[in-house]
């Protein structure tokens, strides 16, 4: 068994073990080694905090394999499994995806339904799913128990694009679990009662975007593991809250 097929299977594993995982989001391999070192069993890599990190910008503007690059060495630094934000797929076919991103040492991938590169067009629900069950495919015939990540911006994108948003976004969960997606995260939930409608909605693990240090508009860890949270990550939340704490630190020594 190769490190990516047996990092993959613990990634897998752990989420269908019941639990909740935390998943700090790392953008270098500083940030990783943190995350690692503080004993979490996994990390994400987020392209916010990438992109901020290397002077470009969100939304598929980074060049996919300088991205990569970076996905790369995280990987070779550590020894815990890593699943990589690729946000709608930078305009590749599923299969080229998911090997590229193996190639790299990903065992997992964040692909969301806002495709950047076409004027960020929101793909049709059943559109999604079948991108992500050909992700699921290609991950498959490579012999790998990669866990995609499905993700929805369904909510975030609100009644300006959806008449019922949260209903739209349970719809298009079910649809992603159908096809192959471990965890599904529909973004943008504010209150406990958006989480637990959508967590009721799915029988795989929910991901939540908490801030790592004031936590979720439905509470706390304690009270997202309550609701039947079984993955949070923070996005580039970390990244914005070490900043701000650095910079509130060093007016001391301007």
């Amino acid at each position: 068994m190769t490190d990516v097929q047996a990092l993959a299977a613990k990634l897998a594993q752990a989420h269908e073990s019941g639990n909740t995982l935390v998943l700090p989001t790392a953008w270098d391999t500083w940030s990783a080694a943190v995350a690692e070192e503080a004993g979490f069993e996994a990390i994400t890599v987020g392209s916010h905090p990438v992109a901020d990190a290397t002077g470009s910008s969100d939304g598929e503007n980074m060049d996919f394999s300088e991205y990569l690059a970076v996905v790369s060495k995280i990987t070779k630094k550590v020894s815990i499994p890593v699943s990589v934000d690729v946000e709608s797929g930078y305009g590749l076919e599923p299969a080229v995806l998911i090997n590229r991103l193996l190639e790299a040492g990903a065992v997992g991938a964040n692909i969301e339904d806002v495709v950047h590169t076409e004027g960020d067009r929101v793909r049709d629900a059943q559109e999604h799913a079948d991108y992500i069950a050909a992700a699921r495919e290609a991950a498959d015939a490579a012999g790998v128990n990669f866990v995609i990540n499905g993700r929805t911006d369904a909510v975030r994108l609100g009644t300006d694009v959806f008449e019922d948003p949260l209903a739209e976004a349970a719809k298009r969960i079910q649809l992603m679990q159908q096809a192959g997606a471990r965890s599904v995260y529909p973004v943008a939930l504010k209150t406990a009662e958006q989480v637990q409608t959508l967590v009721d909605a799915v029988t795989i693990p929910v991901n939540v975007t908490a801030h790592p240090v004031d936590g979720h508009g439905a509470g706390d860890l304690a009270a997202l593991k309550d609701l039947g949270v079984r993955r949070v990550t923070f996005g580039p939340l970390w990244q914005k809250w070490l900043g701000a704490a650095s910079a509130e630190q060093f007016k001391a020594w301007r």
